[in-house]
């Protein structure tokens, strides 16, 4: 037998290297699931202000009022005017918007949407300031 004194000859035990591999099926999963989420919640998106449309028996469908670049105007129930999301309290300074927007484009079909329960007096007013602008092509 025989006895070492001072240094021992036993080896210590290493940690094994770190493995830096990245994982991406979690990464992956989480992407295509927002991916359909979206899908799914993209056409539920509206453009411009949500009103509650008059129910109508005979309705005609209106795919370019549907578009990116439709000039929409709405009336709410309790009377304000907005032209997709900007408010407009004084009529003038609609038609004028309006009409700017309308200088360079082929289509220069304005859309009118009003609430059910808007005043229909309310409604007339923002056509007559339409129409006072030169706006002809309106669609209700």
């Amino acid at each position: 037998m025989s006895i070492v004194i001072g240094k021992s000859h036993r080896k210590l035990a290493t940690a094994p290297p770190p493995v830096s591999d990245i994982n991406v099926t979690p990464l992956v999963d989480v992407m295509l699931v927002m991916l359909i989420i979206f899908m799914v919640i993209t056409p539920m998106l509206s453009k411009g202000i949500t009103v509650e449309l008059v129910q109508t028996k005979n309705p005609i469908a209106m795919q370019a009022a549907d578009k990116e670049d439709a000039i929409l105007v709405s009336v709410t129930r309790d009377g304000k005017v907005y032209l997709g999301t900007d408010q407009f309290n004084d009529l003038t300074g609609l038609g004028t918007k309006v009409k700017d927007q309308l200088t360079n484009r082929v289509d220069k079909t304005v859309y009118l949407k009003s609430d059910s329960r808007a005043r229909y007096e309310r409604v007339v007013e923002v056509l007559d300031n339409l129409r006072a602008f030169q706006v002809d092509q309106i669609g209700l």
